[in-house]
């Protein structure tokens, strides 16, 4: 049972660390070295955790990192794991649920996403407004859990607008160009086709990617205020003559990282 398996999970981390965090942070692809902004009180490799999914992903280094961003109690997620991975949905968002049971309240996502917007250029950053996961299958699919939420729970607003207008204000505060739209989930590993990148389109997505929604549905189950920012690291398919590859995603997200940092640590410092 899915409740058995995350009573053991946060028995296994209450062994190794008393700390409590206030928010939770998933660092997406190229994302990671955001991690060494953090003052870390306690690292603990998912490979430690009996009946954790394990990331199999280049640039998704796989352990839990509790500490502080300024005086904010943090638990960040360096690297998560995919659905395309063949682990199954209820795995995939096993992490969001454990980070809810050990006492964060709000959660950050990020991830690197294919623009579909044509006025994205790779490097934007776009806050999440809303997203559609109509492409994969729900985490909630299956026997509920009521200690975690309600049969039926209700996604009008998904993302918290309080968060969003943090982040706006924060980004305007630096001078950054935030961009904001709808981010939907596809199954994956391959990319989209130029065909099905224009159903997207046609969808009211702005952005592609192959995580985030399916986590930030599981969250908001729970009950947490939930904050998502992408990193637009390459066009999606058919929006530039070029084919695309995962190198691309990487470079892309290190060459925005101390922009990003910049804007995750303001964030942060104002919630």
């Amino acid at each position: 049972m899915m409740e058995d398996r995350l009573l053991k999970c946060k028995k296994i981390i209450r062994e190794k660390t008393n700390f409590i965090p206030e928010i939770a942070i998933v660092l997406g692809s190229g994302l990671g070295n955001y991690a060494e902004k953090m003052e870390i009180v306690t690292e603990i490799s998912y490979t430690e955790i009996e009946g954790f999914p394990v990331s199999t992903v280049a640039g998704h280094d796989g352990k839990f990192l509790f500490g502080y961003i300024g005086e904010k109690a943090v638990v960040m997620m360096k690297g998560r794991v995919h659905y395309y991975e063949g682990y199954e949905m209820e795995d995939v968002v096993l992490p969001i649920r454990l980070m809810k049971m050990l006492g964060a309240k709000t959660l950050i996502l990020t991830n690197a996403a294919g623009g579909i917007d044509s006025s994205y250029v790779s490097g934007d950053l776009m806050l999440i407004e809303d997203q559609i996961t109509s492409f994969v299958s729900s985490p909630l699919r299956g026997q509920n859990l009521e200690s975690l939420g309600t049969r039926f729970p209700d996604m009008s607003s998904i993302y918290d607008q309080e968060l969003k207008d943090i982040a706006k204000k924060i980004a305007h505060k630096q001078g950054l160009d935030l961009k904001q739209g709808v981010y939907l989930q596809t199954q994956g590993p391959n990319y989209e086709s130029p065909a099905e990148i224009k159903m997207y389109a046609a969808c009211g997505a702005h952005a592609v990617g192959m995580s985030t929604a399916c986590e930030a549905v599981a969250a908001k189950h729970m009950g947490m205020k939930i904050l998502g920012i992408s990193c637009i690291s390459n066009m999606a398919a058919g929006i530039l003559d070029q084919p695309l590859n995962h190198l691309e995603v990487q470079e892309t997200a290190n060459k925005i990282q101390s922009t990003f940092e910049k804007l995750i640590s303001g964030i942060v410092e104002a919630i």
